[in-house]
């Protein structure tokens, strides 16, 4: 048996070797492998490459490259880089020199602008839930999530201390962020956007209440208990079931979540002080922060409340058409 094995791979040897140089180089030229990248960071697969031995991104992690466009500064390309895996997703700005040669990890800023203009750019606060002074010279956006035990805490310290330490410099802005592994946390967000869309006042009563009873609250009794809640609030419960039913707010929420994900926000709670992203910090701690800040922009006044006045949605129970 073996001998006839020897003789058909001696055969197949044979006619193989019996092929014509024409023939030989045509087989050496289709088996040849194929060019690798060119080493250049203007090049996409190049870019992936290098980027996931620089994070040691293995391949689970999907890893997205924007185009390439012209950066503010001349000679510099840039892009955005999002990588992400499962619900986790983190998506970054990258510069490359115009040749290739060179790829730049930084931050970006210009000298004659606030350092984090770029971050007060991106973040909308027209016509979001909000407590404080209008025209403030701090803002203060919370991306919150009302299934998360860490924004509790901090909504209750912000809730209790804001007002009360600065009646005229600070204004709050709420923002949803649900994170993907909370089941209750969008439809919560959800139901937040329509009772603010019917009674801006009334959801810092919702926003107050969904923290309180976070331990009591399931996906399965959420609607039930939300039920308990809008009664005696000035609130329609037909028009409030309505808006759940149909997903009115979900596109609102969607657009919170992907404003939240440009900034880079990965987890909650992070807020972000005049742009100046920080992530849970005790009250004493942010107070001076916001000390700091209100003394800065004595002088600088390139950051803060960009309206004068405070502009609310019409309701049926605020008497405005």
């Amino acid at each position: 048996m073996r001998r006839k094995i020897l003789l058909v791979v001696l055969a197949v040897a044979a006619v193989l070797g019996a092929q014509t140089p024409a023939k030989k180089a045509a087989a050496k030229k289709s088996a040849a492998p194929a060019a690798p990248a060119e080493k250049s960071g203007l090049n996409k697969q190049h870019l992936e490459a290098y980027l996931r031995h620089m994070f040691l991104w293995n391949p689970q992690i999907k890893v997205e490259i924007g185009d390439f466009t012209p950066s503010p500064v001349r000679g510099l390309m840039q892009t955005s880089v999002r990588a992400s895996f499962g619900p986790a997703s983190e998506q970054t700005t990258f510069y490359v020199s115009s040749d290739g040669k060179h790829i730049l990890n930084g931050t970006m800023h210009e000298a004659a602008a606030n350092p984090f203009q770029n971050e007060i750019g991106k973040i909308t606060t027209s016509l979001q839930p909000s407590f404080g002074a209008p025209g403030a010279q701090v803002t203060l956006v919370a991306f919150s999530d009302f299934q998360c035990p860490h924004c509790r805490d901090e909504a209750k310290e912000l809730r209790e201390n804001v007002t009360k330490a600065y009646p005229t410099q600070v204004r709050f802005y709420f923002k949803d962020f649900p994170l993907s592994n909370h089941d209750w946390a969008k439809p919560a967000a959800l139901a937040g956007r329509c009772v603010f869309r019917q009674n801006p006042l009334v959801f810092w009563d919702y926003h107050d209440w969904v923290f309180d009873k976070q331990g009591e609250i399931t996906a399965a009794n959420f609607r039930e208990k939300l039920g308990a809640f809008v009664k005696g609030k000035e609130i329609d419960p037909l028009q409030l079931n309505q808006c759940l039913d149909r997903k009115e707010t979900e596109a609102e929420v969607d657009k919170s979540i992907a404003e939240a994900q440009s900034l880079r926000v990965n987890s909650t709670p992070t807020l972000f002080l005049n742009g100046r992203r920080l992530g849970r910090i005790p009250w004493p701690t942010l107070k001076q922060y916001i000390d700091f800040e209100i003394d800065y922009q004595k002088t600088a006044k390139n950051a803060g409340e960009q309206e004068c006045c405070e502009v609310r949605l019409p309701t049926p129970f605020s008497g405005q058409k």
